[in-house]
């Protein structure tokens, strides 16, 4: 008889009910060992979901890369997420602007590719 952990060291993702979510996070871990930046993923491994599901959690504010940081107040950005017209803006919680750079942009454009995938999984 398998226990958990041995069910959960097969198949970390058994407990999550969207089959399409439980693939990609499958997928985007296997691409990780080979190379994919984990900034680059549309999922989130720890908190199991779609990027633009969670990305509004401290977690995902990482001053060093500039994701969700202002680097001109020095202090964590907010970020929306409108999944009804699929915009995504993220804002300094301080001077209201958005911050610039690369992180942010990547930041965006990995939570629109989250949103499709996660649209097209329920169609």
């Amino acid at each position: 008889m398998s226990t958990l952990l041995e069910t959960s060291r097969r198949d970390p993702y058994a407990e999550v009910r969207d089959v399409a979510l439980a693939a990609v996070l499958t997928r985007e871990d296997a691409a990780e060992e080979t190379g994919l930046n984990p900034l680059e993923r549309i999922t989130c491994r720890i908190h199991r979901r779609w990027l633009h599901h969670c990305v509004h959690s401290r977690t995902h504010v990482i001053p060093v890369t500039g994701h969700r940081w202002c680097r001109a107040c020095e202090c964590a950005a907010d970020i929306s997420v409108d999944e009804l017209t699929g915009t995504v803006a993220v804002r300094c919680t301080r001077c209201r602007r958005i911050p610039e750079g690369p992180a942010t942009r990547q930041l965006i454009r990995c939570c629109r590719a989250s949103l499709a995938a996660a649209q097209d999984s329920h169609v």
